[in-house]
């Protein structure tokens, strides 16, 4: 019956992490940058975290890269994707770069106790600022084949990927995390344009997180908590079969779909298999709670653990293939 990730106070679980860590209804934890000091510390933590579940559960961060990397000293600093073009001249080259920082970013976290990293973004470089340069391209065929390169990396590193935000965030100029946005354009439009990445990679892609965005030409509600998008687009027109992930429940655009019980029974009915409620441990409360999670469709925590190929960072940095990304990082610096 899991279905809820939710966050951790700080460095080391307190009474009330663990208690909340027990129940049933809990899939996973999503860290953040206050949940860092160092490698080894992490790797103390996310153990604890796993030795206190007593089950299987999912241990995720946002680590794209660039300004959405919630861990630095200690770990590689990732470039936002959206430099790659602009670093290396031809697509092989920009292929290649674009594989490595994949497995980098993967195994550094594989290799710290971090199962998932919600990576790669799927959204086209548009008027978005949220979106902007954490998107490939501002085209939807350069962004699938950099993406799936990038993808073919953290496979490679143990780690399965999470395509977000489904169907599209680069065409709205407001932010989901602190307004509602609101996209005017056709659903052929749409499906031409942002939505044709997601459903060239839906085979190559293991979860996939909805955008709290309105489309109200398709759709009255955001793609998170629409059935429509989530079981007619995503599921039957584009052939998904892995998890299908909420964004945070309690960020600004989820606020229309009502209260955080009310989003998390509407996000699960529209198909979310999993539930992000973040940075509010007595919201997360109420969700236990209050909601009835149903049986789920897919083992989704099986279906996103990673599995490094190290056993500590330590061991990644002594890698040759670390030490040619490192080379590959001057790059963006140089």
């Amino acid at each position: 019956m899991s279905a809820l990730i939710l966050d951790v106070a700080g460095t080391h679980l307190t009474a009330e992490d663990r208690e909340l860590l027990a129940h049933p209804a809990v899939a996973g934890v999503i860290l953040f940058t206050r949940n860092y000091e160092n490698p080894e510390q992490l790797a103390e933590l996310t153990a604890d975290i796993k030795d206190t579940a007593k089950r299987d559960i999912l241990i995720t961060v946002d680590h794209e890269g660039g300004r959405v990397q919630r861990f630095r000293k200690g770990f590689s600093a990732i470039p936002a994707m959206g430099h790659i073009q602009e670093v290396a001249k031809t697509e092989a080259q920009q292929a290649a770069l674009a594989r490595e920082m994949g497995w980098l970013m993967a195994s550094e976290l594989l290799a710290c106790g971090v199962d998932h990293s919600f990576a790669p973004v799927l959204d086209i470089h548009g008027p978005s600022q949220v979106i902007g340069d954490r998107a490939f391209a501002d085209n939807p065929k350069d962004i699938v084949w950099l993406a799936n390169a990038f993808i073919r990396g953290m496979h490679e590193a143990g780690m399965r990927a999470t395509g977000k935000h489904f169907p599209g965030h680069g065409t709205v100029v407001a932010d989901s995390h602190i307004d509602i946005p609101v996209d005017d354009r056709s659903l052929a439009e749409i499906l031409e344009n942002d939505g044709s990445v997601f459903a060239q990679l839906a085979q190559n892609i293991q979860a996939v997180m909805p955008a709290h965005v309105i489309y109200p030409k398709v759709a009255p509600e955001p793609a998170g908590f629409s059935e429509f998008w989530l079981q007619k687009v995503l599921r039957e027109q584009f052939q998904f079969q892995g998890v299908i992930i909420s964004d945070d429940l309690l960020m600004a655009g989820a606020t229309v779909a009502g209260t955080v019980q009310e989003r998390a029974e509407k996000a699960l009915a529209a198909g979310c298999d999993l539930l992000l409620v973040c940075n509010d441990q007595s919201a997360a409360r109420a969700v236990l709670a209050d909601v009835t999670f149903p049986e789920p469709s897919r083992d989704a925590i099986k279906v996103l653990q990673g599995k490094s190929r190290f056993t500590t960072l330590a061991d990644v940095k002594g890698s040759q293939r670390w030490k040619n990304a490192q080379k590959l990082l001057e790059m963006f610096t140089g």
